[in-house]
């Protein structure tokens, strides 16, 4: 099975999150603000390697929260 993000939203944040193509693991290649962007919804498509490849997608939600406060 091979991960990949489809879309990421707010747009402006597709170079916040990363996924490992393999595992499927999902990382941050830079900080969250809570005072810039609270919410973030991930599409993440995950397509086999068969003869007639098969894919499926799922939601992966990122709730900021904001411990300063």
């Amino acid at each position: 099975v091979i991960y990949e993000i489809d879309t990421v939203v707010p747009p402006s944040a597709s170079d916040i999150f990363t996924i490992d193509a393999r595992s499927g693991e999902i990382r941050l290649t830079g900080a969250l603000d809570f005072e810039t962007v609270t919410f973030y919804e991930l599409q993440i498509k995950a397509k086999d390697k068969g003869m007639s490849p098969m894919s499926s997608h799922c939601s992966v939600d990122v709730e900021v929260l904001d411990v300063n406060d």
